[in-house]
């Protein structure tokens, strides 16, 4: 199988809080929203995230713990600052990694785990590992 594209679509209740909150901290853009299900684009129409409301008695609601989602930025300095100063709860503190990033996390409405990074130089440990 040759897929041109591959989304998720996480299960909550929360599908208006998650709308709301990466509309106003990750300047997200709406593409779809009927109430139950919204697709979020973020800066092109390839970065999408969805959230959807149950339609099946037996579809389960996803709790978020252990999905961490990855926002690859520019300037992770500049981010960490505008949403600390929003008052958004940091949940990883903004630190160098030696695989070759520097980031902070936050949580989102569903408790999935929101890394935010800027990519740097990895150590000579971490070098071997990338292809």
């Amino acid at each position: 199988m040759k897929a041109y594209s591959i989304s998720a679509a996480f299960t909550t209740h929360k599908v208006e809080e998650s709308r709301e909150f990466y509309v106003r901290y990750f300047d997200a853009r709406v593409a779809f929203d009927c109430g139950w299900y919204v697709v979020l684009e973020f800066g092109n129409e390839t970065a999408r995230l969805q959230f959807m409301s149950p339609q099946q008695p037996k579809q389960q609601v996803s709790d978020g713990t252990g999905l961490i989602y990855h926002f690859a930025v520019e300037n992770v300095d500049e981010e960490y600052e505008r949403l600390s100063g929003a008052g958004v709860r940091i949940v990883v503190p903004l630190e160098d990694h030696p695989w070759g990033d520097r980031g902070f996390a936050i949580e989102d409405p569903n408790g999935i785990g929101l890394y935010i990074y800027s990519k740097r130089e990895p150590s000579d440990d971490f070098k071997p590992f990338f292809r």
